[in-house]
């Protein structure tokens, strides 16, 4: 079945698409029908709200990382569905300077891909009939990318809304709804800009009310008639080698984020993941040929790492022989310490000398392209990775070799080249896939 899909997008970030997509997919699932969510580009906290509301893993499409035929296989995960939705991320042609593996990370490759029109959301604070002017100019951005209509959001009153219309209306954009402002079912502040689903007081609470706000708002029939099926046919193939075939899989609040499309292509392709929670003190399953640590928030768990002594001791006990990796959070839980943004040093399990703070923030983001000079967990030395790198931490100390020559989008290096230490090695990028090329 190809069920009609719709993505839904912004001229910017901040502008209400996330409330729009959470409201949408429970409504949408209140009425019975079985929704899949998507999410352009490499956002790993997006997909767990998703599937709060959804009830279905949220799987992301990312143009710049990812050959197409791996999106084509990702967009499988729609095949029992009534209705697709794919949540854009920034604005809609907002992406790199170089392009990737099949664009630059834009939500339009996605729309231009599959075929799945945009609903623009447009904040139309300050303003009314101009709003259609920048309607208008995404409308008209790409012609391969369809603008299905706009819901306006942060809505000031019947006379501000009226007038909005007007402005679409002579551009001849539809008005798929209008969302009044309504402070409280816009989603916290994050903390540094990520919140786990699972951190959120009162979701299910926060979701139902979204729901219930957009059913009110926004046209729920019009937007089923304007979706458009997919025009890519789905793939099953799995284009991802597993690191090994028992893979212990850290998993707490500390160590939450692995790409579910890796989880899912290491299942397809054999591999069994066997969690265990460092939080818990607990040691990965000494049945496994492989440990993976994810990346996560460690540094607002610091202290209880520290203390987790049973943990430390297996986890280097392991790694005297079998490999054990960390993917940021999880890199700067395998150094030798880590500072908390009070100054407060910590211990860390010392598999590698990395020393890492949260003293003095700086943030550091954007897509990642290694040449890996040494093997890593699943890749020979030389293969060419690509991921998404997301942190705040600054370096005090890697005295270890470095794992990869990287550098950015742009092709220019970046000082965080991951390191190896015997049978352990890390990176703050996130992987996301081997580059084709």
């Amino acid at each position: 079945m190809n069920a009609p899909g719709l993505v839904i997008s912004a001229p910017a970030s901040g502008t209400g698409k996330t409330t729009l997509m959470l409201g949408l997919l429970r409504a949408f699932s209140q009425q019975g029908l079985t929704v899949q969510p998507f999410k352009s580009g490499p956002d790993y906290i997006d997909p767990a709200f998703h599937r709060a509301a959804s009830g279905r893993a949220s799987v992301n499409l990312d143009s710049w990382a990812m050959p197409k035929g791996m999106i084509a296989q990702h967009l499988s995960a729609a095949k029992d569905a009534d209705l697709v939705l794919a949540e854009g991320s920034m604005g809609l042609f907002d992406g790199v300077a170089v392009k990737g593996e099949t664009g630059n990370g834009a939500s339009a490759d996605v729309s231009e891909m599959t075929g799945w029109p945009v609903v623009l959301v447009v904040d139309v604070s300050g303003q009314a009939q101009s709003a259609a002017a920048t309607a208008k100019g995404f409308a008209s951005f790409n012609p391969n990318v369809k603008l299905a209509g706009v819901v306006l959001n942060r809505v000031a009153s019947p006379r501000h809304e009226a007038l909005t219309r007007v402005g679409m209306e002579a551009m001849g954009i539809e008005v798929l709804g209008a969302l009044p402002r309504k402070r409280e079912i816009e989603m916290p502040e994050r903390h540094l800009g990520l919140v786990q689903a699972q951190e959120q007081e009162g979701l299910q609470r926060i979701l139902d009310e979204a729901a219930a706000f957009v059913s009110e708002h926004v046209d729920l029939a019009r937007l089923r008639e304007v979706a458009q099926p997919c025009q890519i046919s789905p793939g099953d193939t799995p284009l991802i080698t597993p690191p090994g075939q028992r893979i212990a899989l850290a998993q707490d609040d500390a160590f939450s984020f692995v790409y579910p499309h890796l989880v899912q292509a290491w299942r397809a392709a054999g591999a069994e993941i066997i969690p265990f929670s460092p939080l818990a003190d607990q040691a990965p399953d000494d049945s496994a040929d492989i440990c993976w640590l994810p990346g996560g928030y460690p540094e607002l768990h610091a202290g209880k790492i520290a203390s987790a002594a049973d943990f430390r001791d297996a986890l280097q006990k392991f790694a005297t022989t079998r490999p054990v990796h960390g993917e940021c959070g999880g890199y700067m839980a395998m150094g030798e310490a880590l500072i908390d943004k009070e100054g407060t040093r910590h211990q860390m399990a010392g598999l590698l000398g990395l020393v890492t703070s949260y003293a003095k923030r700086k943030m550091h983001l954007g897509y990642r392209q290694a040449k890996l000079a040494t093997p890593m967990p699943g890749f020979a030395a030389g293969k060419q990775l690509r991921g998404h790198e997301f942190h705040y931490s600054t370096i005090l100390d890697q005295p270890d070799a470095p794992l990869a020559c990287v550098r950015d989008a742009n092709g220019a290096e970046v000082p965080e080249t991951g390191s190896v230490r015997g049978n352990a090695s890390g990176t703050f990028f996130h992987l996301i896939t081997e580059a084709s090329t």
